[in-house]
């Protein structure tokens, strides 16, 4: 059974995944999160993922996660993602779409809700430095530190040591999504896996 690194999951298990195709294959879910509340498989912090093996995982899955670290630290994150993927190998990546939140803030709509997530509404202050309620719990964590365009993204898992990008925006849910392999691979394999394991609306 292939294995599956959830990163950052929080409350949430395979079943849950905007990529539903992990769930309906069967993939095998380690679950990796900061904070213990969540009863993850393994607590640990993506900057330093020592207590995954190496070449351990077919995939890896990281939804808004990589916002969460400061700028110096996403070339090592990334790296660790690199790290634990065996031959073969593919990450899944979504973080916020700055290019969008900016353009919206550039139109005076800073605090106003964009869009209505089951958390509450979520302003281009939230996208931007992280939801304002749970860092008001405590939960420092939850901080946005930094942000990424799609060139940007896709530069930095290149510089990362993967094989090959794959992804874009999605203006209206004002995000960013890539997959990226170990190795190199073609261009038709890589668009393949994209439509399997990419959102497609």
């Amino acid at each position: 059974m292939k294995k599956l690194l959830h990163i950052g999951c929080g409350t949430d298990t395979i079943k849950d995944l905007a990529v539903s195709r992990f769930a309906d294959e069967g993939w095998h879910e380690v679950r990796f999160d900061i904070n213990p509340g969540v009863k993850p498989d393994i607590v640990g912090d993506m900057v330093d993922m020592n207590a995954v093996e190496t070449g351990s995982m077919d995939a890896v899955y990281s939804a808004h996660n990589i916002e969460h670290v400061f700028p110096h630290q996403v070339l090592p994150v990334l790296k660790e993602f690199h790290r634990v993927l065996a031959p073969g190998g593919f990450l899944v990546i979504t973080c916020p779409d700055i290019q969008t939140v900016a353009e919206h803030v550039a139109a005076g709509r800073l605090m106003e809700p964009l869009y209505v997530s089951p958390a509450g509404p979520i302003s281009a202050l939230d996208i931007l430095y992280g939801h304002a309620s749970y860092i008001g719990q405590g939960k420092t964590y939850m901080a946005h530190k930094c942000g990424f365009i799609y060139k940007v993204l896709a530069d930095s898992l290149y510089e990362a040591g993967f094989g090959k990008v794959f992804g874009g925006r999605r203006p209206e849910a004002f995000d960013l999504w890539a997959l990226a392999t170990k190795e190199p691979i073609d261009d038709d394999a890589i668009s393949a896996l994209a439509e399997r394991y990419l959102p497609q609306d």
